[in-house]
């Protein structure tokens, strides 16, 4: 996934995670302390309800609902007969019954996104800053690597070749690194001085986007690969990510007996 990123980090190279079987920039980059080069934010958020519109960076259809299943700002991709989710979608929600689904820690990450964005979009006051999830795409030659790890510890890995993984917070160690990927992006979305609701095609070959699911919103850094990698914000979380990616490709290795 990372390979330009590996060799400025010291990372060694891991070969692709196997199958185990979805922004816009942040405002003020340069004072929020990111890497120069991350272009700057629009004015305001898009009207509640405004859909994100579709993003397609994949030739499978079945590759770009996961990919936009990532963000968790098209809350249509989510219907089902699950409890939490079918509140969301139910005429005269009250919004009280949504804020219990945001605000309660044992439910899945990106729900509990879901409910804030409901309570958003619906004029209700969410609490600031609270990164519930973080998505790194990095586009290379082939097609582009996602990988997405959740406050619950949830993961998901969209391989350029095509290949999915998707762990439910374990192994252990794959839902510890997830976690602790999380933690570390808050101080990312510390320095930004607020979100948005907007979101962009991928980044081009040469950069990377690092997106933060915060209650408020999406707090984005993007930058050259070089200055995301090294940035001091920025460059924990990338870390982070390859450390989480190699528990990963090692979870599709044989054991030796």
């Amino acid at each position: 996934m990372f390979k330009k990123l590996l060799a400025l980090l010291g990372f060694k190279s891991a070969p692709a995670a196997p199958d185990t079987g979805t922004p816009e920039p942040a405002p003020n980059p340069a004072a929020a302390g990111l890497p120069a080069g991350a272009p700057p934010a629009p004015d305001g958020w898009p009207a509640p309800g405004s859909p994100p519109g579709p993003i397609a960076p994949y030739a499978r259809e079945d590759l770009n609902l996961v990919y936009n299943l990532l963000f968790c700002d098209d809350a249509s991709l989510f219907k089902t007969t699950d409890d939490a989710t079918r509140s969301l979608f139910a005429d005269g929600t009250e919004p009280k019954v949504v804020r219990a689904i945001a605000d309660d820690r044992d439910e899945e990450s990106r729900v509990r996104m879901l409910a804030y964005n409901w309570l958003h979009e619906n004029a209700q006051p969410v609490p600031p800053k609270e990164t519930l999830g973080v998505v790194i795409e990095v586009p290379l030659e082939q097609g582009l690597d996602v990988l997405a790890a959740y406050a619950d510890g949830t993961v998901r890995y969209i391989n350029h070749m095509g290949s999915i993984s998707v762990y439910e917070s374990h192994p252990a160690e794959i839902a510890a690194q997830a976690k602790e990927i999380v933690e570390t992006a808050q101080g990312m979305v510390k320095q930004q001085p607020v979100g948005t609701r907007r979101r962009q095609a991928p980044p081009t070959l040469g950069d990377v986007r690092l997106t933060a699911l915060v209650s408020d919103g999406l707090y984005v850094g993007q930058g050259a690969f070089e200055a995301i990698a090294t940035g001091k914000q920025t460059a924990p979380v990338l870390q982070g990510a390859q450390k989480l990616l190699d528990l990963i490709v090692r979870q599709g290795r044989p054991k030796a007996d």
